[in-house]
């Protein structure tokens, strides 16, 4: 029987039940797609996105993704590109949502990269 609903969804769901951004601690959110990552800082209250970075953006200082492998170190730049806007706009502390995604590999190289930065969660 074809599955209607794809594990990673179920595990959104399941981590979106429990974590809830406030004005003290927002929500990190992190999407990957199979080329690019985004991150966002979220606050839930309001229903407004604060601060947001990923690998696509040509304002930031954050370059796409290499066709050679280096997505993993394109997304712990992007960590510390966020962790730096982050910092601008007084945010320390956040609640960490990898989007259902399992923390390894680019979720876990933005994660390293944000505390590098100076966010805690």
């Amino acid at each position: 029987m074809k599955r209607l609903i794809s594990k990673r969804e179920i595990r959104h769901k399941r981590v979106r039940a429990k974590i809830k951004g406030t004005n003290d601690r927002p929500r990190l959110s992190v999407f990957r797609s199979n080329r690019y990552v985004f991150a966002q800082i979220i606050d839930d209250v309001k229903g407004v996105t604060l601060v947001s970075a990923g690998d696509l953006k040509s304002k930031g200082k954050v370059k796409p993704a290499s066709p050679a492998g280096r997505k993993t170190e394109s997304a712990k730049n992007v960590g510390l590109e966020l962790a730096k806007l982050a910092k601008l706009k007084n945010i320390e502390a956040v609640m960490f949502d990898r989007g259902g995604n399992k923390y390894q590999g680019r979720v876990k190289a933005l994660a390293e990269g944000a505390r590098e930065g100076g966010l805690k969660f």
